[in-house]
């Protein structure tokens, strides 16, 4: 190198390299603005505000979805036991006339010893089923001397009989049946005046 490239080369270095020693008090040390605590404060807080406010929305949103989700079961298994306890409604309500017929048809007069026969076996056959009804829950409902009740008899007749008050019930005319305390078909009767 020549001469002349060594002396610039030399400038050069000198002016990259200040000769004097920088110490702390020749640097000014530049700050961030300062931000007004008060607005940042503000800001955080009407967060946390919102934050703490759609929190509360979503535990009330699970307290009634957990509220709706009992409600449903609760229902579910009062209908289960409903259905559980009228299982037999359906076939008793079918059968009611059955045993009409049976009780019709013990109400003749035999002829003979045959026919006597005849209706005592009836009368077996009407007596397992009357108890096969009853031990599912069925069972009749009582009329003949009681006092009338819309809900468990339906008048069909009106009478002025000595002997009995008014209101009372004369004659049953068809018997009713009950499933447990529902009512399956109403007494038929004739009501005293």
């Amino acid at each position: 190198m020549s001469e002349k490239n060594k002396q610039q080369e030399q400038e050069k270095n000198e002016q990259e390299t200040p000769n004097e020693e920088v110490t702390e008090e020749d640097v000014e040390i530049i700050e961030p603005e300062d931000v007004e605590e008060d607005e940042l404060e503000e800001e955080t807080g009407s967060r946390e505000a919102e934050l703490e406010k759609e929190v509360e929305e979503w535990k009330n949103r699970a307290l009634r979805a957990q509220a709706d989700l009992e409600n449903v079961r609760r229902r579910a298994k009062a209908e289960k036991e409903e259905d559980a306890k009228y299982r037999v409604q359906p076939l008793a309500e079918e059968l009611l006339p059955v045993m009409d017929n049976f009780e019709r048809a013990m109400q003749t007069q035999p002829d003979n010893e045959s026919a006597q026969s005849f209706i005592d076996g009836m009368a077996m056959v009407y007596n397992q089923f009357r108890t096969a009804l009853e031990q599912q829950g069925v069972e009749e409902i009582p009329a003949q001397g009681e006092y009338f009740d819309p809900t468990i008899h339906q008048a069909v007749m009106q009478a002025d009989e000595e002997g009995f008050e008014s209101n009372q019930i004369v004659e049953e005319m068809q018997k009713g049946y009950r499933l447990k305390d529902r009512v399956l078909r109403p007494s038929m009767v004739k009501v005293n005046n």
